[in-house]
């Protein structure tokens, strides 16, 4: 451990100056950049590490990354930059470091909290961030005068990734803040991404843009291609390669069967256009009676009921149909939670979304498990219910 300025120093700890002046002072020849080893969220087991081959760049020049987000995000010398979200995720940190290489200001948040967000974006004349969906839910949450009181002008362009976003959610951010919210989808694998503007997303509601790296083809459970507008398993080619950290198993268990393509678990289908929709992670389909449900659908439709707060959608035992749908609701008003409350949220549900893919019961708690980037950790919750049971999803 390295220490510096004047006082005793604690054990284990050296004079930074001291360490520093036993290496020379000049560059080694093959000095490089080198890249960050990152690893996965954990939301659907242990994190992984992420192993890819260093690039080939000096200490001088800028990630192939960082060229990428600089386009994508629309970056720009001179922009001020509020990061909200935790620098050990691969996204914040690869924008606050991009920001900075530009010699940018960043602004980073300890904790999200959605009235300092706007305070911080007026203050600063925040003109780039980047968000998560919980983060645009919190916001609109806030009293419609609080939101009022302050000056969101400069605000240039936000990007939103790590999790589907509802389209009641982007639409009210759309209308709040302006055509200024753009989305990817990607993976800490870096295996393929997807990107679009407001414009399109306005014109194909609920995407998560084109691919722009690596080749976007959707399988089914055999290995065939999906017809457009079938749900399958999402992969990629020829993006960029990776394997999981002294895991040979969980990297030859993401390689397509002649290994030139990669998947992540990720469900979805495209459009017509070639846009991508996100369906859900493959772990989090419940298996009813046989059917196959994907918990978002309905976790979008809950989102939008006034009461609620923030939703999960999970399978639980059911000693007839293997599993049934369970919503577990964080409520806007904690003291709400009853009954009336769990059988209103039923039927809103059945209302608008096929009877099987609803809730049978709704529980309460006090705040759902979420990451500090906003993604749910689903499987504390499954955990939770499945204890003492044997559990059909892996």
């Amino acid at each position: 451990m390295l220490m510096t300025g004047p006082g005793p120093l604690p054990a284990g700890w050296e004079p930074y100056d001291a360490v520093v002046a036993r290496y020379p002072a000049a560059p080694v020849p093959d000095e490089s950049l080198g890249a960050a080893m990152l690893y996965s969220s954990g939301t659907t087991g242990q994190p992984k590490g992420i192993l890819r081959d260093l690039p080939a760049a000096g200490p001088d020049e800028p990630l192939p990354v960082m060229e990428f987000v600089r386009a994508m995000f629309g970056f720009r010398e001179g922009m001020t930059y509020l990061n909200p979200a935790p620098l050990y995720h691969s996204a914040p940190q690869a924008s606050v470091s991009a920001a900075l290489r530009l010699g940018c200001t960043a602004i980073v948040m300890e904790h999200f909290d959605p009235e300092q967000w706007l305070a911080l974006v007026e203050r600063y004349r925040v003109t780039h961030c980047q968000m998560v969906p919980v983060m645009f839910n919190r916001l609109l949450r806030l009293p419609d005068e609080v939101r009022a009181r302050y000056d969101t002008s400069s605000l240039e362009c936000i990007v939103h990734a790590a999790a589907p976003c509802p389209v009641h959610v982007k639409q009210a951010m759309i209308d709040w803040l302006g055509p200024i919210i753009t989305e990817y989808y990607g993976a800490t694998e870096a295996n393929g991404f997807t990107f679009c503007t407001t414009a399109e997303w306005l014109a194909h509601p609920g995407t998560v843009g084109r691919p722009v790296l690596g080749e976007l083809f959707i399988l089914d459970g055999e290995g065939k291609e999906c017809p457009t507008g079938a749900d399958g398993t999402i992969w990629f080619r020829s993006a960029t390669a990776f394997e999981y950290f002294q895991d040979p198993v969980k990297t030859a268990e993401s390689r397509s069967s002649d290994g030139a393509a990669s998947a992540v678990g990720d469900v979805g289908h495209v459009d017509a256009d070639g846009y991508l929709y996100l369906t859900d992670r493959k772990s989090y389909m419940i298996i009813s009676g046989g059917v196959n449900i994907y918990p978002q659908e309905t976790e979008n439709i809950l989102s939008a009921h006034p009461a609620v707060q923030d939703v999960a959608v999970i399978g639980v035992p059911n000693d007839d149909l293997g599993e049934e749908v369970k919503a577990v609701v964080q409520l806007v008003d904690p003291a709400a939670a009853g009954p009336c409350l769990a059988q209103d949220l039923i039927a809103y549900c059945r209302d608008r979304l096929a009877h099987f893919k609803c809730p049978r019961t709704v529980d309460f708690v006090p705040e759902l498990p979420r990451s500090e980037t906003g993604k749910l950790y689903k499987r504390i919750l499954r955990d939770a219910y499945w204890a003492g049971h044997h559990s059909p999803i892996v």
